[in-house]
C-alpha cells in the first residue's frame, strides 16, 4: 500500500457519531473531528484521495464500498488487532488514533471488502443459523415443560414427533385444555421453522448452481451446500491470500504457538477468524472421514498416530487449503492430483 502521498485517516465508526483522526500533511497539526452519520460521506467527497482505516465491524463494508467509489483507499482491520494500538483509556478519540496507527503498521493484515452479493449470501446463512437456534430452543422448551408433568421423551426430533400425540392425550385427562392447545400450537411451530429453514436452503442452492466458484469447491468430499456458499462469500478474492496455509491460518485451523527462550510449544488450534466457516469445515471433515470408502494413505497413517478429533481438524485444514488452491488457480477438483512445491 502506498501511503506516502496520501493522507492517512483513522475512522472510529458508531451508530450515529463517527470520530476521525489524521495529521495535516502541510502543518503537521493533529486533527480530531467528530462527524454525524448523515454527513460522513459528505466530508470525504471534496477531500483528495486518502487512505482510510476502519475496524471490520457492523456497517464497515458498506462504508468501505462507498468511500472506494469516491477514489479513496480503504483498509479494514480486525478489532482485536486494533486494540493493541490503544493502551490507554477507551474512548472514541483514542480508538480513532489507534486505528490511524494500525493502518500504517506493515504487519497488520487488511480484511477484504465484501461485495453486496457476498454479504447477502452471508446474511442468508446468519438468518438460517438463527432459525436453527430458535428451533432447538423451542424443542428444548417443550421437553422441559412436559418433564414437569412426568413426561420424558427420547432424544431426537423424530422421537418427539412420535411421542407427542400420546403425551398430549394423557395430559388432557389431568391438565386444563388451554395448556394442551398451547402445547400443540408450539409443537406445530417446529414444522413452520422447518419449512422456513428449508426455504433458505433452497434459495442458497439456486445461487450455488449459478456460481462457478461454488460448483467448483462443492466437488470436494465433505464440502456441501452450506460450506461451499459460505466459503466463497467469506473468502472473497482467493488471491488476497498468499497460500492455502495462510487461508487455513486465517480461519484458525493451525496450531497456536507459545514460545520463550528459544523454545516453541505448539498448542491446540488458534480458533481465530470466522467461527461459522471453521465449524462448517470441521463438520464436513468429520462427515468425509465417516463416509470415505477409500481414504488416502496420508489419512490412514494419521489415524494410526493421532486421536480422532486431531485427525478431523487436520482434514478440515486440508479442505481449507484445497478450497484456496481451486479458487486461486482456477482448477477443478481431482482425487488423483498430486501437489508439488514450485521450483
Amino acid at each position: 500500500m502506498n501511503t506516502t502521498t496520501k493522507t492517512i485517516v483513522g475512522v472510529d465508526t458508531a451508530k450515529e457519531v463517527f470520530q476521525l483522526h489524521w495529521v495535516d500533511a502541510e502543518t503537521g497539526e493533529v486533527c480530531n473531528k467528530q462527524i454525524k452519520r448523515a454527513k460522513f460521506l459528505q466530508h470525504f467527497v471534496n477531500r483528495s484521495p486518502c487512505v482510510i482505516g476502519m475496524e471490520a465491524c457492523g456497517g464497515s463494508h458498506h462504508w468501505a464500498r462507498e468511500l472506494t467509489k469516491m477514489g479513496h483507499e480503504v483498509k479494514l482491520m480486525a478489532g482485536k488487532i486494533v486494540k493493541g494500538f490503544a493502551p490507554g483509556n477507551k474512548n472514541d478519540v483514542a480508538d480513532a488514533r489507534a486505528i490511524w496507527l494500525a493502518v500504517q503498521h506493515p504487519t497488520v493484515r487488511a480484511v477484504a471488502v465484501k461485495t453486496e452479493e457476498q454479504q447477502s449470501i452471508l446474511a442468508m446463512h446468519r438468518m438460517r443459523e438463527q432459525l436453527v437456534k430458535f428451533r432447538t430452543a423451542q424443542s428444548n422448551g417443550i421437553r422441559g415443560l412436559l418433564s414437569e408433568y412426568g413426561e420424558v421423551m427420547r432424544c431426537g426430533r423424530a422421537a418427539m414427533n412420535d411421542a407427542m400425540p400420546a403425551i398430549l392425550a394423557r395430559l388432557a385427562e389431568r391438565v386444563p385444555a388451554l395448556l394442551i392447545d398451547t402445547l400443540r400450537e408450539q409443537w406445530n411451530r417446529l414444522s413452520l421453522l422447518d419449512s422456513e429453514i428449508k426455504l433458505i436452503e433452497t434459495r442458497l442452492l439456486a445461487w450455488m448452481k449459478q456460481d462457478e466458484a461454488c460448483k467448483t469447491i462443492a466437488a470436494i468430499p465433505g464440502v456441501g451446500l452450506l460450506t461451499a456458499t459460505a466459503a466463497v462469500a467469506t473468502m472473497g478474492n482467493a488471491k488476497a491470500f498468499k497460500s492455502g496455509r495462510e487461508f487455513a491460518a486465517w480461519l484458525g485451523l493451525v496450531p497456536a504457538q507459545n514460545g520463550t527462550g528459544g523454545k516453541v510449544r505448539l498448542l491446540g488450534i488458534s480458533k481465530r477468524g470466522d467461527t461459522y466457516l471453521r465449524t462448517l469445515l470441521i463438520h464436513g471433515a468429520r462427515s468425509a472421514l465417516l463416509t470415505s470408502k477409500e481414504p488416502s494413505a496420508w489419512l490412514q497413517d494419521l489415524k494410526k498416530r493421532r486421536p480422532q478429533n486431531v485427525v478431523i481438524v487436520a482434514q478440515a485444514n486440508k479442505m481449507a487449503r484445497v478450497i484456496w488452491a481451486l479458487l486461486a488457480h482456477g482448477r477443478a477438483f481431482s482425487n488423483e492430483h498430486v501437489s508439488s512445491r514450485p521450483a
